[in-house]
């Protein structure tokens, strides 16, 4: 009987297919492509870095449940955070819960608060979302009831109080009964029932916060000790001033020299009028800034400020013009806009293998000759998987009519043969012909691309297996292909430089040479993979051959996993899939594992590469899966 055994360590797997589906819906309902979706351990939106996080409080629930209790999430912050929260009166909430005495409480309060009004604000814009809000309150409601009871029992009370606000909030009925807490708060319950249920007639954050004021100020002079589980998490927005005033331009800091002008105003000084112009070569290209001088050393008078006195050499001007607009013809800015898109332009070159991989660096390791070791376990091998090799090539040869040299006579249509004694001594003559066909060859190139990370441990000898099979019958039809193998150093990966090693053991110049194999033995698994930028880089390389087909074969677990690219690595590997299949190559993953494969790691397969995943237990089971897939791919590459 065959086990397949998989450990998790705390280590949630991630629905990449489910991830991109709530990243295109937080884009359409933010209208804004820059807005990125993840997971945490609550659900928040962050404005300033345009990332929105779904909780990870609705996995390991029904699928149905689970997905409308993510989408509620991305319904609350997306559209409802972006468009009904006043991020100033978050903040200075936020900054006020920091000098109360149970600030845990306080801060969590507000979240469900106001995320209970935005609710209602987004079920009353868009009734669709109707849906996936009854689902998430249900299974609220269901989990605080539980809360409730567990927090009395272990005497948090705070955290009682707070389970039942939610539930006071999201009652069916409004003869809530209050449980019996301690003797301390029961007191106090129905006045903060009676706030709670101002939460109902709320219209704006600023109100939900002053709600939220008085409740804490009613809970902190009746307990000593704040709440000990977190259940939502407030984000507190940084707030930029944004309005400037005339003052706020004025120069705050004192001169060098404080010294002042003996001389009075007599009313009589000479007044020089000069014409500034606003334009000269120096300004030619416009731009963002203008042309500022800042007042170091100078000297004071008692000459008024809407006078003007002659400039001397250490004299700087800023000047505050006030005016209304009005069309010139002398120049037309109409073209700023595009040094903008070009800045943008830029700024996307700088990830020219994925943000998720902007601080990754390939490094590709020299070419080392194979040990006598290396070639006798190769021969091994080899004569392991001849047998198949030599089934996929006659397929191959079959399949393709490889090489077609015999000529073809004795036929009843084509050209006329010289010889037509036949027509009159045979009753149904065949006196015809056709001209020996052509040589074909297989215009077509390969990159097999071997995932090296730890996680191949006890894949990588089957793996081999393979590899040896694709390199043997790739190289009796004459196909030429690169075989290489990748990883991430975890030991020197940080955030600002993740180094990838890529080892090339068979190039395209060696790979149809008769001795060319033996250094497939040199693959051994090492430590991280970064999927996806190692197909970038490799798509690169085969884009620039010149057969008219290019095929990547990636032999991996699937499961990408690098520094900062455990939650994301799927769905970048899967962007990269697609790049380089909208580009014109055939990607596909091949796995090879003695212990089978589970659903949750199949599915990850088909999310990233689509019905091009190809999954064998043992080599032997490799030929049967691979022949059609082959055949479909290198009928193609006839010429």
């Amino acid at each position: 009987m065959n086990m397949y055994r998989f450990i998790n360590f705390n280590d949630e797997k991630i629905d990449s297919l489910l991830l991109m589906e709530l990243a295109d819906l937080t884009k359409t309902l933010a209208k804004d492509e820059e807005y990125k979706t993840e997971f945490r351990v609550h659900s928040y939106i962050n404005k300033v870095e345009k990332q929105i996080y779904v909780s990870h409080f609705w996995n390991h629930r029904p699928e149905m449940d689970m997905k409308a209790g993510m989408k509620s999430d991305v319904f609350l912050r997306a559209y409802g955070n972006i468009y009904f929260t006043d991020d100033q009166e978050v903040n200075k909430y936020g900054n006020w819960c920091e000098t109360r005495k149970i600030p845990r409480f306080a801060k969590q309060l507000f979240a469900l608060a106001e995320d209970v009004r935005i609710e209602e604000q987004c079920k009353k814009s868009r009734p669709g979302m109707g849906q996936e809000f009854r689902v998430r309150r249900n299974i609220y409601n269901n989990y605080f009831e539980t809360q409730l009871k567990v927090n009395r029992e272990r005497s948090n009370f705070l955290d009682a109080i707070f389970s039942l606000v939610y539930l006071i909030m999201n009652s069916d009925t409004p003869f809530f009964s209050l449980p019996e807490l301690h003797e301390n708060v029961d007191s106090i319950m129905p006045l903060m029932k009676n706030k709670v249920e101002l939460f109902f007639d709320a219209s704006s954050t600023a109100e939900v916060a002053e709600i939220c004021r008085s409740i804490v100020e009613i809970l902190e002079n009746n307990t000593n000790r704040d709440m000990i589980n977190d259940y939502f998490h407030l984000y507190i927005p940084p707030i930029e001033k944004q309005d400037m005033l005339f003052n706020d331009l004025l120069r705050k800091d004192p001169l060098v020299n404080d010294d002042k002008s003996d001389e009075e105003n007599s009313g009589k000084e000479e007044i020089y009028e000069e014409e500034l112009k606003t334009w000269h070569r120096e300004t030619e290209k416009p731009g963002d800034s203008f042309l500022q001088f800042d007042l170091n050393q100078g000297t004071k008078t008692d000459m008024l400020t809407n006078d003007a006195r002659e400039g001397e050499a250490g004299d700087q001007a800023l000047a505050i013009i006030q005016g209304a607009t009005k069309k010139t013809t002398n120049k037309d800015f109409s073209s700023l806009e595009a040094i903008e898109k070009k800045d943008s332009v830029l700024s996307s070159s700088k990830a020219p293998y994925g943000i998720e991989n902007k601080h990754a660096e390939a490094i590709f390791i020299t070419k080392l000759p194979p040990q006598s070791e290396h070639i006798s376990n190769y021969h091994l091998l080899k004569n392991n998987v001849q047998l198949y090799q030599k089934r996929l090539k006659k397929s191959i040869d079959l399949t393709l009519e490889h090489k077609k040299i015999l000529p073809r006579s004795d036929l009843q249509f084509g050209k006329l043969n010289r010889k037509l004694i036949r027509f009159f001594t045979e009753e149904q003559p065949r006196i015809f012909h056709k001209r020996m066909d052509e040589s074909k060859d297989i215009d077509a190139a390969f990159s097999l691309l071997i995932d090296c990370s730890a996680s191949m441990e006890d894949k990588m000898a089957e793996t081999k297996k393979g590899i040896i099979l694709f390199h043997e019958a790739l190289k009796s039809v004459k196909v030429p292909h690169e075989i290489i193998g990748f990883w991430e150093d975890a030991n020197e990966a940080s955030a600002n430089k993740q180094p990838n090693y890529f080892k090339r053991v068979i190039d395209f110049t060696t790979s149809l040479m008769g001795q060319s194999g033996p250094e497939i033995m040199q693959l051994e698994p090492k430590e991280d993979n970064r999927d996806g930028f190692a197909i970038r880089i490799i798509s690169e390389g085969l884009l620039k051959r010149l057969e008219k087909q290019k095929f990547l074969i990636v032999f991996s677990d699937g499961e990408p996993a690098a520094f900062g690219y455990n939650q994301n690595g799927i769905m970048d590997t899967h962007a990269a899939v697609t790049e380089a299949r909208k580009k014109g190559i055939e990607v596909f993953n091949i796995l090879l594992s003695q212990y089978g494969v589970g659903d949750e790691q199949r599915k990850v397969f088909q999310n990233i590469y689509g019905p091009y995943s190809l999954v064998a237990q043992t080599v032997s089971e490799l030929p049967d899966l691979l022949l059609p897939l082959l055949k479909k791919l290198l009928l193609k590459s006839i010429i």
